[in-house]
């Protein structure tokens, strides 16, 4: 091999060296955890084989080897803000591993480890350092005795080499493998005294051999295991004989298409190196996370996808980047690291498209937040105060530590304290809010039947009518209402978006309507039954009927949203996902994750493929098999739902293939017709639509004609040719709006004369009622182009309760928007902008008018 090892070549020997040991090579999970008790995102290669290391699943394999992304961004105390600063710290990284689930354990995953380290690599030994747990004799000695390592460069730590997931389950000893990178670098002393960037952890290997149960004391495993990772990007520098990780060949490259998108060049600025480091770090995290199902938004995963970006994105405009450059950084990204990762490549342009958008927004958002924290400090203050980052964190979504870099820039610090005690205070009134709203569901009724009579045999997939023993009998919140609930009943209880049955019951002593139907606790079916007739007791055996006709129409409806989720992602991808739905009769409602609202194109598209799948009258076809199964088959399943081993699989024609516990059409032809009424925005990246089925969407197509041929007559024209004539009237519209702004024009040329004639030395400011800040910014302009005028300042109100105000100054003036904030703030308000030659602002308080055009005429004056 000719000049050093790249990651490529690095990451396909690692892969290669444990695959000729036995080991079966798995491909990289993706960054968002399948475990419960895995972290917000893949951290590490040992998250996807959790189940394996709890016991939970048998392992198909005794020995494992893969390549895993990981992403570590922790939260609250992470170090996010060390990226870019030193040579080794990385949003996202590759893990090496090898993993051994019963099979070798300490000597085998040392020895490996080192004959890769030296031998596969060349790492010279006398520069690789090791550490292990005060307690274990037994790793110290295999260092000393197998693998030849001085006795002197062992060092035994506590904590820092015992690893666990959490307070309970499995866990063991650990031992970490050092790279020594020289005097240069630090202190000397090893792992244990010396400096951190001279000691580069490279390698760490787990024993897993313990197990910690609630009484805290540790007892041994039925079954030893070994995971170890070994970070790629700590071993790359070492192998490339660079000094930092961002000399390596990937980053590297990336840091040069940042300098090509930002118009900056590398190694001239210490603080503009930072910039383009986080520039091209942040890129791989953000290009992966989305590729892996991320979206942009201000929950959990989504929060910590828009604040890299964001990041990403402040640093970019700060080394000169003057449009948004992380899409294409994307795809560079999407290059570099096609050989390991060619998934990526798959779906970049949808990678590039939620970038777009989302880094349009945020240079929107930053020339607001920056705005208003111009206005919102105090002049000659030194700290941003708490109230103002929080302001800046909830109202611009500006994250705390984005607020600090933006302070550290202006020579500002930040009241943290005071961030922190807004945040406390938001998050103690949305728990109030939540406790206040909080209802009892009749759980405690619910338990009280299970406990004594079991759960309820649900019989609504065979049948509408029934006869069983009522099992509990409850008053009900609203009155001449009870809570019934009986052995089996072939009601369907609310749940999976499909509203719950109604219905009659009637027993040997009573009649009544069934409202609704819930299950407060899970396969526990309550009826919210109207007596209209005696009253109900329990062991009393009554007959249940469900209204078939609104049965019928539900299912409609829920089959309609299955075919509604496929045409869907057939025509935006398989990115768009159902986020909720609402099954109500010959009605739905249905949310997806998606970026932007759909064209007129798109939903004409989704809608045509669900007609031809009705008019197909395809089959719909109900089976039951385990979870594996299903998703192997293709079967789509919802993130939050829990699903038991066996699971129910609802195939809708030819195409759809969903997991759901719903009741459903038997053919495709029974749904008649599903007509979508409107689509919309319900939060960042998240899109619903509302859609009829059935008798209903047929009214709907007859009401829109009838409105068509309503609106045709309103313009004397028939529904054809509507369109036309609309765009007549359109085009009067707008002559009529030019026509209005030439004499607008004209009359602030004769005023705006008449405001010349009255300058004082080249300065006008004066009082301009019933104009809104638009129109006062044209005055102002027009007032300044006039002879001899160098500095105009307006002031009015428009409607006598807002101010608006107005200021204009040729170059040798100096900056429109400093007068302008200045004047504002005695009228309750901000502004500015950053055109340095016309500022507009606004305030809330109009009996101080008189006073601002004072202060404003004395600095324009003074200027």
């Amino acid at each position: 091999m000719s000049g050093p090892m790249t990651a490529d070549q690095l990451r396909s020997a690692f892969l290669q060296y444990f695959v000729e040991r036995g080991h079966t090579r798995v491909s990289s999970a993706g960054l968002i955890p399948a475990h419960p008790a895995a972290p917000l995102f893949t951290n590490a290669g040992m998250v996807q084989f959790l189940p394996y290391f709890f016991g939970e699943e048998a392992a198909p394999y005794r020995l494992a080897t893969s390549s895993q992304k990981c992403v570590r961004v922790r939260g609250k105390h992470d170090d996010i803000e060390a990226i870019g600063r030193t040579t080794r710290h990385l949003t996202f990284f590759e893990m090496l591993g090898n993993f051994s689930f019963g099979d070798y354990f300490k000597e085998g995953a040392i020895s490996h480890a080192w004959h890769f380290l030296t031998e596969v690599l060349g790492m010279p030994a006398d520069r690789l350092w090791a550490t292990v747990h005060h307690s274990d004799d037994e790793a110290a000695q295999l260092w000393r005795d197998v693998v030849g390592l001085p006795a002197d460069r062992i060092h035994r730590l506590g904590e820092d080499n015992f690893w666990e997931m959490g307070s309970t389950g499995p866990c063991g000893p650990s031992s970490e493998i050092f790279f020594d990178k020289g005097p240069e670098w630090g202190h000397e002393g090893g792992p244990a005294h010396g400096g951190e960037e001279r000691y580069v952890e490279i390698w760490n290997l787990v024993f897993m051999e313990f197990n910690r149960p609630e009484s805290g004391e540790l007892e041994p495993l039925p079954q030893r295991n070994i995971d170890t990772g070994a970070g790629m990007e700590r071993i790359l520098p070492i192998i490339q004989g660079t000094n930092s990780v961002f000399e390596t060949d990937v980053l590297r490259r990336l840091i040069g298409d940042a300098e090509q998108l930002c118009g900056a060049t590398y190694g001239s600025d210490a603080e503009r190196d930072v910039s383009l480091r986080i520039v091209a770090d942040h890129s791989r995290a953000i290009s992966f996370l989305i590729a892996d199902g991320v979206v942009p938004s201000n929950e959990e995963r989504g929060y910590v996808l828009r604040r890299i970006i964001r990041r990403a994105a402040l640093h970019a405009q700060r080394v000169g980047a003057r449009r948004g450059v992380l899409a294409e950084m994307a795809g560079r990204v999407a290059q570099v690291m096609h050989s390991g990762y060619p998934d990526l490549t798959e779906v970049i342009d949808q990678v590039q498209s939620t970038l777009e958008r989302e880094e349009h927004r945020f240079r929107e958002t930053l020339s607001l937040g920056l705005g208003m924290l111009d206005s919102a400090v105090p002049a000659g203050s030194t700290t941003i105060p708490g109230e103002v980052a929080f302001k800046l964190h909830d109202t611009y979504g500006f994250p705390i530590d984005l607020t600090r870099e933006i302070a550290r820039e202006r020579g500002l610090g930040v009241d943290d304290a005071g961030f922190e005690a807004a945040m406390t205070q938001q998050r103690t009134h949305a728990r109030a809010d939540a406790k206040a709203g909080a209802v009892d569901n009749g759980a405690a009724n619910a338990k009280v039947v299970r406990d004594e009579y079991g759960v309820t045999d649900f019989l609504g997939y065979e049948t509408l009518t029934s006869e069983a023993k009522v099992t509990g009998v409850f008053p009900h919140p609203e009155p001449g209402r009870v809570e019934v609930y009986v052995a089996a009943s072939p009601f369907y209880p609310e749940g999976g978006g499909q509203i719950g049955d109604t219905g009659t019951i009637t027993g040997p002593r009573g009649h009544g309507r069934v409202l609704d139907t819930d299950a407060p606790l899970p396969n526990v079916i309550r009826h919210h039954v109207e007596v209209e007739q005696g009253t109900f007791g329990v062991g009393e055996t009554v007959a249940l009927a469900v209204d078939a006709d609104r049965r019928a129409s539900l299912r409609r409806s829920h089959t309609g949203t299955h075919l509604l989720h496929w045409a869907l992602r057939k025509v935006l991808g398989t990115q768009a996902r159902q986020q909720g739905s609402l099954v109500a009769p010959d009605y739905l409602r249905f949310d997806f994750n998606h970026h932007s609202p759909l064209t007129d194109e798109q939903l004409s598209e989704a809608e045509n493929l669900v007609a031809e799948q009705i008019r197909s009258n395809g089959g719909v076809e109900i089976k039951h098999s385990s979870q594996a199964e299903a998703k192997a088959a293709g079967a789509i399943s919802f993130f939050g739902e829990k699903y038991g081993e066996v699971v129910r699989v609802i195939r809708a024609g030819e195409h759809s293939m969903e997991l759901c516990g719903g009741t459903h059409v038997s053919a495709l032809g029974e749904i008649s017709e599903l007509v979508v009424t409107s689509e919309s925005s319900v939060g960042a990246n998240l899109r619903r639509i509302e859609a009829f089925t059935g008798a209903r969407a047929f009214e709907e197509n007859r009401r829109q004609r009838q409105l068509l041929k309503a609106a045709a007559g309103a313009v004397r024209t028939t529904p054809d040719q509507l369109p036309a004539a609309i765009g007549r009237l359109q085009e009067a519209q707008k002559a009529g709006e030019r026509e209005r702004r030439q004499l607008t024009t004209q009359i602030d040329r004769y005023l705006a004369r008449d405001l010349a004639r009255e300058a004082d030395d080249g300065l006008v400011v004066a009082r301009c009622d019933g104009r809104d800040q638009g129109q006062l910014k044209s005055l102002a302009l027009a007032v300044l182009n006039e002879p001899g005028i160098s500095a105009v300042g307006l002031i009015g109100s428009a409607d006598g309760s807002s101010v608006a105000l107005a200021v204009a100054v040729d170059d040798r003036i100096g900056d429109a928007p400093s007068f302008v904030r200045a004047a504002a703030k005695l009228v309750g308000g901000g502004g500015g902008g950053r055109d340095r030659r016309i500022a507009v602002a606004g305030g809330r308080d109009p009996s101080r008018i008189d006073e601002a055009l004072k202060a404003l005429r004395e600095a324009l004056a003074s200027a």
